[in-house]
């Protein structure tokens, strides 16, 4: 997806001014390079978004991660046979001086290694961010699948925005 199609599907706060802020484009750009990282499979790319003790509750266990373990990414990039396509949807930004937070949908899709049909489902996306030096970086990132609150506590990757 391009910048411009990835911005039509983020609601921007617009200032009094009528227009978007700086800030604003500059975060636009950090989740444009974790989309572009993921899709070249780029593990320095996407750990240059991160500040280096963020707090990630992400898929994978456990429960929480403290900054980004590159190898650990390099081996789940590797775990993917194709790029790893990601599609914000209904994305808000809020900035408040130096903090950021966004929130969404983020669609993931592409084929694991041995797997026998490709991926292919939507997620709840939280970043917060704080502006550090001259560049904002994502202090915490959160992401979840619901789940079916049946007894079979299935994942609800069926689900779309």
């Amino acid at each position: 997806m391009s910048t411009a199609t990835m911005n039509a599907s983020i609601s921007r706060n617009i200032g009094p001014n009528g227009s978007a802020s700086g800030d604003q484009d500059a975060i636009l750009a950090v989740l444009e390079n974790l989309r572009q990282a993921h899709l070249d499979k780029n593990v320095a790319q996407f750990a240059a978004q991160f500040a280096p003790d963020a707090a990630i509750f992400n898929l994978a266990p456990p429960l929480t991660h403290h900054g980004i373990d590159k190898e650990e990414k390099q081996t789940w990039f590797e775990s993917w046979s194709t790029p790893i396509e990601l599609e914000p949807r209904d994305f808000k930004i809020t900035i408040s001086g130096d903090l950021a937070v966004c929130y969404g949908f983020l669609r993931m899709a592409g084929t694991k290694r041995g797997a026998p049909s490709p991926v292919n489902f939507w997620m709840r996306e939280t970043l917060c961010l704080e502006r550090r030096g001259s560049g904002w970086h994502i202090v915490h990132e959160h992401a979840s699948v619901p789940f079916y609150m049946d007894a079979s506590t299935r994942p609800a990757f069926d689900l779309q925005p």
